[in-house]
């Protein structure tokens, strides 16, 4: 019997429409602090981690070298980030959260906590977890 392809039971269907509902929440949460999800990832990595290089930021953000650099680019633009020619390298850029980036960080840090807790609000805490665990096998 041949099997019939659905798309809306597709994988790569199911996830494209959870992360729009999931970058919908993300952009309702986060609309007055102004901030995309990838400028919010890399405010958060620096608030956690400090001072990285921008290679290293994007490696830990998982974004590309063309992606992380125009999003340290508007970030700077903005004055929450700092940007330096590394000392012992001066191809290396060295960024860390001005003191209102920090501010702006931890703010949209406490409703990551929302966005997430949104975003898997279908489920009870076991299939949260549980989700979690799967999606995170899937990367």
């Amino acid at each position: 019997m041949a099997r019939v392809y659905r798309v809306e039971e597709a994988a790569g269907h199911v996830i494209r429409r959870v992360h729009q509902r999931a970058t919908s929440i993300f952009l309702d949460v986060m609309s007055d602090l102004g901030l995309t999800p990838t400028q919010f990832a890399a405010l958060a990595k620096l608030h956690d981690e400090g001072e990285l290089s921008q290679n290293h930021l994007g490696r830990l953000t998982a974004m590309d070298p063309a992606t992380v650099q125009g999003v340290i680019r508007r970030l700077v633009e903005r004055g929450l980030v700092d940007r330096q020619a590394d000392e012992g390298d001066r191809r290396r850029s060295i960024l860390r959260l001005t003191d209102e980036g920090a501010k702006v960080a931890t703010a949209a840090i406490a409703r990551g906590f929302e966005v997430t807790d949104r975003v898997l609000e279908p489920l009870n805490r076991r299939d949260r977890e549980r989700a979690m665990a799967l999606l995170a096998r899937l990367m």
